[in-house]
């Protein structure tokens, strides 16, 4: 485990403390805990959300977008994959 050298400091109002530190009595935690665990866990999701994103070149994004605007005509195996989920009670809209 690593030692815990950073700092954060944080400003809110009287109200906004004292929930934080009923909700961290209900959690077992100090309000440090409390903070800590809740802030590290949302910025995991943000950054994993990020990460998974698609960032494309201007050339790519433009092959993208016309793709979308003008989309090939359905070749043998996809028509044949819309048949088949059809026939499995599938609907396409």
């Amino acid at each position: 485990m690593s030692t815990k050298r950073e700092r954060l400091h944080l400003r809110l109002d009287l109200a906004g403390k004292n929930l934080i530190e009923e909700a961290a009595v209900f959690q077992h935690k100090t309000a440090s805990e409390f903070v800590l665990s809740l802030a590290l866990a949302a910025a995991e999701k943000v950054v994993a959300t990020h990460r998974q994103s698609v960032r494309l070149s201007d050339e790519d994004w433009d092959r993208f977008c016309d793709a979308l605007d003008n989309p090939p005509e359905p070749n043998a195996a996809l028509l044949n994959a819309a048949k088949n989920y059809r026939a499995k009670g599938g609907t396409l809209g």
